[in-house]
């Protein structure tokens, strides 16, 4: 019998597996999605210059990273940036439209009427999936279309439906969730301080 695997090197192992996991979907993230990126930071300094706002929303992890943004857009990403907030609402914050909307017209549905009440014609709605196929989000997508908003997708694996509903599709090149979670929130903070250094700088 071999000597028995040493537990302290299997989880170096694991972390050093990780950490190399993400990399190599980040240097895929570069390779591939560099141009809709850009795309998506012209519709967001167009649309912010222009005063107007931007809407997110997620399920899970992807509700987290919708309000982890508007919250960069709302505050800052640059502290050596001085500047005024930027209007940007996490349509998953507020637990009693959630709820209400979920119990009175189906969860399906609780995004798309966020848009349809808060959203306006130049809004950009930023709709995060990791599959593409969040049928909440395709909802709220078709609903930001009828109010003439731009829309932008945060999404992974083949795009899903929401690939060819929105305006600009940043699909990260992974099957894994938490990888394309993982591109998503840098993907999203790219968007932020781009954005920003365009507006502010």
């Amino acid at each position: 019998m071999g000597k028995p695997e040493d537990p302290a090197k299997r989880r170096q192992a694991f972390v050093a597996q990780e950490l190399a996991a993400s990399a190599e979907v980040k240097r895929r993230i570069a390779a591939s999605c560099t141009g809709p990126i850009l795309l998506a930071v012209d519709a967001l300094v167009r649309a912010l210059g222009a005063g107007k706002k931007v809407l997110l929303c997620g399920n899970g992890g992807s509700a987290a990273d919708s309000q982890h943004l508007a919250t960069e857009f709302v505050i800052r990403m640059n502290p050596a940036i001085k500047r005024p907030g930027l209007p940007a609402i996490a349509l998953t914050t507020d637990s009693s439209m959630l709820t209400a909307g979920a119990n009175d017209i189906g969860y399906d549905n609780v995004f798309a009427r966020a848009v349809e009440a808060l959203g306006g014609k130049g809004d950009v709605l930023i709709g995060i999936s990791t599959s593409g196929k969040s049928e909440s989000i395709i909802r709220a997508a078709a609903a930001a279309r009828e109010k003439e908003m731009t829309t932008i997708g945060l999404l992974g694996g083949d795009g899903g439906a929401l690939k060819a509903l929105v305006d600009i599709a940043i699909i990260v090149p992974s099957a894994d969730t938490q990888r394309i979670q993982e591109g998503h929130i840098t993907i999203g903070h790219i968007l932020c301080g781009l954005a920003e250094r365009e507006l502010f700088a």
